[in-house]
């Protein structure tokens, strides 16, 4: 009798891909960036992060409540075990389309459930000569969820920033590469760690670098 695959198995196939998304027109993200309230969880004020939750139903997204986001210390070691709250996603942004383009873009390259929760973090990461910023202070890492999209939205007077996927954390790098604006990175976090190099800016400026990183499960709870 010949085996049937089930959706599950399917999904879990999945490794690793990097696409670019052409449906989304990146200036619409940016005013968004630009009030951001710091992530109080790690010290030296250079990352900003807003969080929040959705469901997918047909090409409609539909927002959960807000809830905690919380990791082992297994995946984190620097900030696991610990309830984390940050703010909501600005109202006007979840309404754009080009924000519902990326998260669906996410769902339909996993080929999530249809009921599949999906966590979206909003992060800017802000670096000066004398403070670098660090996008993974917790090290080489995965989130303990199944599937993440990193997508970059903005870098702006920075270097550095590249973005690496492991099979195993003492293990070189199998994917290595400064992730352009537009460009959606998609990970199993089942089979990858994954880490990310601070940046720097190029100028005595400050730099930043405006990214969305999508997971699935979203890892949140009420």
């Amino acid at each position: 009798m010949q085996k049937v695959w089930t959706a599950t198995e399917l999904e879990y196939a999945f490794l690793f891909t990097l696409r670019k998304v052409n449906s989304i027109n990146l200036e619409g993200f940016k005013p968004f960036f630009s009030n951001m309230p710091i992530d109080p969880y790690i010290k030296g004020n250079y990352r900003l992060r807003r969080l929040s939750r959705f469901t997918v139903s047909g090409n409609e997204l539909i927002k959960l409540p807000h809830g905690y986001f919380f990791q082992s210390k297994e995946y984190n070691p620097l900030l696991g075990d610990l309830k984390r709250e940050f703010a909501e996603l600005d109202d006007a942004l979840i309404e754009l389309d080009i924000f519902r383009n990326l998260v669906l873009a996410f769902s339909d390259s996993c080929k999530l459930h249809p009921e599949a929760e999906i966590g979206v973090h909003q992060i800017r990461i802000i670096c000066s000569p004398d403070n670098f910023g660090n996008p993974a202070p917790e090290g080489i890492h995965q989130d303990g969820t199944d599937f993440i999209g990193v997508f970059s939205v903005d870098r702006d007077n920075i270097q550095g920033g590249e973005t690496h996927l492991y099979t195993a954390k003492r293990e070189k790098p199998v994917f290595s590469k400064v992730l352009n604006p537009g460009e959606l990175l998609l990970v199993n976090d089942h089979e990858f760690f994954h880490f990310a190099n601070p940046i720097k800016p190029q100028t005595d400026a400050q730099g930043s670098w405006d990214i969305f990183v999508l997971t699935s499960p979203s890892l949140l709870s009420g």
